[in-house]
């Protein structure tokens, strides 16, 4: 995934996020309060900031805009954001309130107390004709609109309804993170993404269930004229509903460090993942990944694209684990395989496909795997079971078992799902996972290769691999044969 083409405006609540590290190590005498001895401060984006933040760790561009004191805070938080090439600063100055500040005392990795610095005050209109300034001058870079709404007063009625109406003029589409219980306060948004207490508040009655949630999310899309809606749960992960249908993807079971700054995560990768080009539900598939990334890190944090990407292999190695046949490491049931297929189709990968024996793994089987890894981004290798072997290669083969050769195929870091098949040829295989790209030896002719007309009619492709000379499992077990 490159998101480095991608200018994503974000629009909000813009804070510094400071924390303050110690150690405890007695009680004062003043008060039965805890003395921290502070040994370090770390200041960084908060809010809005952390959703540009976010953006720009995923490799994009955010343009950040915002109220900022005339304040020692907001001259660090200017700062910050000049340091980092990926955000373009478009805040606004204000003298009416200070810059949002928020300074955790932490001790270990327990938060011991938070003191905020900030001004809930409606919005004067100099600083609402600043920002709305701002936005219109950048709004025409965008290829997303992000409100970050933290309930500081930045995003007025009369805010919002001019960003969305100018982003709906541009066919931009406008993600919310919402703080209000009125979901209709962002009428007309693209996708509005509550976490499930926040949901429970707006749709005024139980939200726990999927079934619940799914009720609740027409009711409010109707009423607010939402495209979507993405409830974000914790450990159960997330639902997305839209008019069309509902989908959802599991949290993976991992060690929580801290939450702060995840709902930032999901938007921003949500909203890249969108504007490059992804459907929503690839999108949320990708926004999850992200999400599991920061809560495994202490703090207001932020994810990689490298992270991410390694998130959502470990989820589908634990998909497949979890489908796997029972004895054979590493091969998984047709069934396991199309869901799999399914779910890479859903983050928006292309699958690849390729097949052979693969008894005794040499250079050439290598080379093909690396080739056929090149033209997709997942790649199923189909394995012929030991009886197929036997009838192609004749007696005394395989030399290793379907078990042996599943294990060591499953370790090539080229594969990343295995599965077998007992026919001669992989046509009934490939009709059921229909691949997008089908990868065959250069010994085959592209109009030969089995499937290939199944997966052509798909929109598909079938493309053939150099093979390297000299390199073939029969020519080595006879050099074996003669000494």
């Amino acid at each position: 995934m490159d998101f480095s083409r991608i200018t994503i405006l974000c629009i909000g609540d813009v804070m510094l996020d400071r924390f303050l590290h110690g150690d405890i190590e007695r009680i004062s005498p003043e008060a039965p309060v805890p003395v921290i001895r502070l040994r370090e401060t770390r200041e960084m984006l908060g809010g809005a900031g952390n959703v540009a933040n976010n953006i720009a760790s995923l490799g994009g561009r955010a343009v950040l805009v915002g109220l900022v004191g005339d304040d020692e805070a907001g001259a660090q938080l200017r700062r910050i954001v000049a340091g980092n090439a990926r955000i373009v600063p478009a805040l606004a100055a204000t003298a009416h309130r200070p810059t949002v500040c928020k300074t955790r005392f932490v001790a270990g990795r327990q938060q011991v107390v938070r003191a905020d610095e900030e001004s809930r005050a409606p919005m004067h209109q100099d600083e609402q004709a600043a920002l709305i300034g701002m936005i219109d001058a950048h709004l025409g870079d965008a290829q997303a609109v992000i409100l970050s709404d933290y309930g500081k007063g930045v995003l007025s009625r009369e805010l919002v309804s001019h960003v969305v109406a100018a982003a709906r003029r541009r066919a931009i589409p406008v993600f919310v993170d919402p703080k209000r219980d009125d979901f209709a306060f962002y009428r007309g948004a693209t996708c509005i993404t509550p976490n499930a207490r926040e949901m429970a508040a707006a749709a005024r009655g139980p939200a726990d269930t999927e079934a619940e949630i799914e009720t609740a999310a027409h009711r409010l899309m109707a009423a607010g004229g939402f495209g979507a809606i993405l409830v974000t749960r914790s450990e159960k992960g997330m639902i997305l509903v839209e008019p069309g249908g509902t989908a959802s993807v599991p949290a993976r079971a991992r060690e929580v460090f801290d939450v702060s700054g995840a709902g930032d995560t999901v938007i921003a990768a949500l909203a890249l993942a969108c504007a490059a080009g992804r459907s929503l539900v690839q999108a949320m598939h990708i926004a999850n990944a992200a999400a599991g990334v920061v809560v495994s890190k202490l703090g207001t944090a932020t994810a990689d694209i490298a992270e991410v990407m390694r998130e959502l292999s470990a989820q589908d190695a634990a998909a497949g684990a979890a489908a796997g046949i029972a004895g054979v490491p590493g091969l998984l049931t047709w069934d396991a395989a199309r869901g799999l297929v399914s779910r890479w189709h859903d983050q928006g990968f292309s699958v690849g496909f390729s097949n052979g024996c693969f008894d005794i793994l040499h250079p050439g089987h290598v080379a093909l795997l690396a080739f056929a890894r090149s033209q997709c981004d997942r790649l199923i290798l189909a394995l012929n079971t030991d009886e197929s072997v036997a009838r192609l290669k004749g007696a005394g083969r395989p030399v290793n078992s379907l078990a042996q050769r599943a294990a060591v195929m499953a370790a090539i870091r080229y594969v990343d799902a295995v599965v077998a098949f007992g026919e001669d040829t992989p046509i009934e295989l490939v009709t059921a996972l229909v691949p997008d790209v089908l990868v065959k030896g250069a010994d085959y002719s592209v109009d030969n290769v089995v499937g290939g007309d199944i997966v052509r009619a798909a929109g598909g492709r079938v493309v053939l691999a150099e093979l390297v000379p000299g390199q073939s499992t029969t020519g080595i077990i006879a050099r074996m044969r003669d000494g």
